[in-house]
Order: structure tokens, then sequence, then C-alpha cells
């Protein structure tokens, strides 16, 4: 992620793209963190006490970002909040889902 917001922000000719990238890299390595840390902390057979605990962090996540947004551009906070929550906590489901599948197709019990 940082990489790319490097290349991204160098081709919009902006100065500071570096600087831009650390910031980018720091906060997506936290957030992946804090996402992990429930399936670290539980145990395995709270699988799903575990997925609830990640979809609320995203969902704190996503308002705090989209509470920044929305004051510091003057953008409109729950029509922004509710597209973002929507589409990441579907790719969760099918995420979690699709994990569901191949666990029990390939019998892998970690």
């Amino acid at each position: 992620m940082a990489a790319s917001n490097y290349l991204a922000e160098r081709t919009n000719g902006n100065a500071k793209a570096l600087k831009s990238s650390m910031y980018t890299g720091m906060a997506y390595l936290m957030t992946v963190a804090l996402m992990v840390l429930p399936y670290l902390i539980l145990p395995n057979s709270f699988y799903f006490t575990a997925f609830g605990i990640m979809l609320a962090e995203v969902v704190l996540i996503i308002s705090v970002f989209n509470y920044y947004i929305s004051v510091a551009q003057d953008l409109p906070f729950f029509r922004r909040f509710g597209e973002m929550a929507l589409v990441s906590l579907g790719v969760a489901a099918i995420s979690f889902g699709i994990g569901l599948l191949a666990k029990s197709l390939l019998n892998i019990d970690v």
C-alpha cells in the first residue's frame, strides 16, 4: 500500500510523495494488526467471535476515517460511511464464507 501510494502521489506531482506513502504504510500496518488481533488472541474455536470483533473494528475504523474526511473536506458523513461500510463488510463476509467453504472442503483445521 505504501509503495502504491508513493507511485500514485509521484504521478500526481506531489513533492511530499515519500512522506505521504510513509503515513499510508503505517496506517495500513496498524489497521491490519488491529483486524488480525482477535484471531491471535482468541482460541481457534471462537473464530465466529473473532470475526464479529473484527467487523466491529472495521466499522469503527471506517467511521473515524469518514468523520475526519467529512470534517476536513466538508462532505456528508452518512452517505460515504454507508457506502464504505457496505462494501467493506460485504467483502469481509464473502471472504469469510470462502474461507469456511475451503476449510470444510479441504478438511483443514488450524
